[in-house]
């Protein structure tokens, strides 16, 4: 009866820590924690390098509170954070990482949604189109999953000037990671240009691998190994957009990179020594 109660208890305590796992990416340098979420902050750009928070469908489905637009700086960041005034007259709109409307569940959230450590240039265009789409399309997952786990932020490439008297830089694209960790887990990644666009959302859809060799930060590594491998080295919209099945899966796993790496010297290394297997019955044949 012991026994049975111990393992009882050992198995509960297991699914405790599965479900407070904190997915932080690494590495975890500069971080800000907030109530509702989590960031690393990058002085030198003045603005998150990435944004981590928990979506849940409660915090979803209780979207009360009025949006506040109440942006400040955040005084959790020692060396300053952005101020909104960089903005003003820039061209390009204050977009939300972690998305006001994600934080619609209480005062404190939507407050915290409105720092500025929270805050990234994005044309007006994408801030209101397709960045919105995807944001939209994140929380119908979370009151369809129940729970999941997300991690957003710019990507330093391509990018478009500076602004204000901070200096933010304008970053050429977003990403945006979510897991879920149901009992058949998943995970989606996207890449987006910081510009207009009319494409489908499935368009931008890459693997997670694909986000970390761009932004250089390992996300969900807490998972097992083998798991991490599988979920980050292939892409799949089965289980995210409607249509899609394990059977009608029009996008191609694609292997993880370090593998094609591998791959390709072991194929070099073959074809070298064929060529040389191959020349030396050649010259041998001359010699005759």
């Amino acid at each position: 009866m012991k026994l049975a109660t111990t393992f009882i208890c050992f198995l509960f305590a297991g699914q405790l820590i599965a479900k407070t796992v904190d997915y932080i990416p690494s590495p975890a340098k500069d971080l800000i924690k907030h109530t509702y979420y989590t960031l690393s902050y990058n002085e030198k750009y003045e603005q998150a390098n990435w944004v981590y928070y928990s979506l849940t469908d409660s915090m979803v489905l209780n979207s009360g509170e009025e949006r506040s637009n109440n942006f400040k700086a955040d005084k959790l960041v020692t060396s300053g954070s952005a101020k909104s005034s960089d903005y003003t007259k820039s061209g390009f709109d204050r977009g939300h990482l972690c998305p006001a409307a994600d934080m619609c569940f209480n005062s404190v959230a939507m407050q915290e949604s409105f720092l500025m450590s929270n805050i990234s240039p994005q044309t007006p265009d994408f801030n209101r189109g397709i960045w919105k789409e995807l944001e939209t399309t994140v929380r119908e997952w979370a009151k369809k999953e129940h729970h999941l786990f997300v991690v957003t932020g710019p990507i330093f490439k391509s990018n478009k000037g500076t602004i204000g008297k901070d200096e933010v830089l304008v970053p050429g694209q977003f990403f945006k990671i979510i897991y879920d960790p149901t009992d058949s887990p998943k995970m989606i990644a996207f890449v987006l240009p910081n510009e207009k666009s009319d494409r489908p959302l499935t368009d931008f859809v890459v693997t997670t691998d694909n986000v970390e060799m761009l932004t250089g930060y390992d996300f969900f590594s807490q998972l097992p190994d083998n798991l991490e491998d599988k979920l980050e080295g292939s892409i799949s919209l089965t289980g995210w957009f409607d249509g899609y099945s394990h059977t009608n899966q029009p996008v191609i796993s694609e292997i993880r990179t370090k593998d094609n790496q591998s791959d390709f010297k072991i194929y070099l290394i073959l074809g070298i020594s064929l060529l040389t297997v191959i020349l030396g019955v050649f010259l041998k044949g001359k010699r005759k």
